[in-house]
């Protein structure tokens, strides 16, 4: 792993307090190293570790997305009610979905426009909207 990739991942871990395992380390590195946002799946980020040599299962990728979601430092953005992406931008944005190749990327939120929502139930508030546009190929 180069140095600074490196270095930038333990700072991300850092920022949200969290105790830099040697795990954390390699997949912070991944997901944030080269400074670009990232959307990627738990598989996907196994591969990853595997092809670079890094020893992590795939049940502590899982294991270290989910604190990684939970100390804010990603989101986790659900397609099809079963397939989980992790995105390393956790501002709000739309993505778009690309059926054909099972990838998300973000969409433009500036053309997004949502002119109204739907009243919450008694008892309940809007925590979030997420708003993913499924793409096929024409």
């Amino acid at each position: 792993m180069d140095l600074q990739a490196t270095t930038l991942g333990t700072e991300w871990l850092a920022q949200a307090g969290m105790r830099p395992t040697r795990q954390r380390v390699a997949l912070a590195t991944m997901l944030v190293g080269d400074g670009q946002h990232r959307h990627v799946t738990a598989e996907s980020l196994f591969d990853e570790a595997l092809r670079r040599g890094d020893s992590v299962s795939l049940a502590t990728v899982y294991n270290t997305l989910r604190a990684f979601c939970d100390a804010g430092l990603i989101q986790e953005v659900t397609v099809d009610g079963s397939k989980s992406y992790f995105d390393t931008n956790t501002h709000d944005h739309p993505h778009f979905y690309w059926e054909d190749e099972q990838r998300l990327t973000d969409a433009p939120s500036e053309e997004l426009e949502i002119a109204r929502l739907p009243k919450a139930p008694e008892g309940a508030e809007i925590s979030s909207v997420d708003v993913v546009i499924r793409l096929r190929r024409t």
